[in-house]
């Protein structure tokens, strides 16, 4: 049996019928044709499907929908200002920190959490704040020079 929940996801109100049993990640892609939260381990595991829930960086596949009824959501689509990119995602581009693409969501995410509470991290704050994030493809330099760069931008 579906339920009726609203969630504001990237400034957008939604009502959408979910199944109880509907993890975030799976409605934001296949209700809301929403790309960047990835299904990975579907374990909390990988962190390929982090969002922000209210203002906090969370694992989608690890949330009920209807636990979200009411939130508001950003996703990394949410992140850029129609065609002008967010400092984050272009840092991302600029650092080279975009190999296979598939943890490049997650990352921002989660990065975009740490800048948050944290405008001047060093690189430890920063590897804390994505050590939740899977990546296959780097040893993670890259990703640490964007967050980095994305900082310096941020703060001017």
């Amino acid at each position: 049996m579906k339920q009726m929940i609203t969630l504001e996801v990237n400034g957008e109100r939604h009502e959408l019928a979910v199944e109880k049993d509907a993890t975030l990640r799976d409605v934001l892609h296949d209700q809301l044709n929403l790309d960047g939260p990835k299904k990975g381990c579907d374990t909390g595991s990988c962190g390929c499907c982090t969002v922000h829930v209210d203002g906090l960086a969370v694992y989608s596949c690890m949330r009920y929908a209807v636990a979200c009824d009411g939130a508001k959501v950003l996703t990394a689509e949410g992140l850029s200002a129609g065609a002008d990119l967010h400092p984050i995602q272009q840092s991302f581009i600029d650092a080279g920190a975009v190999q296979c693409g598939y943890c490049t969501c997650g990352m921002m995410m989660s990065a975009k959490q740490l800048l948050d509470e944290t405008p001047r991290p060093d690189e430890e704050d920063i590897r804390h704040a994505i050590a939740g994030n899977l990546c296959r493809c780097t040893g993670y330099a890259k990703i640490v020079d964007a967050v980095k760069l994305a900082a310096d931008r941020l703060a001017g």
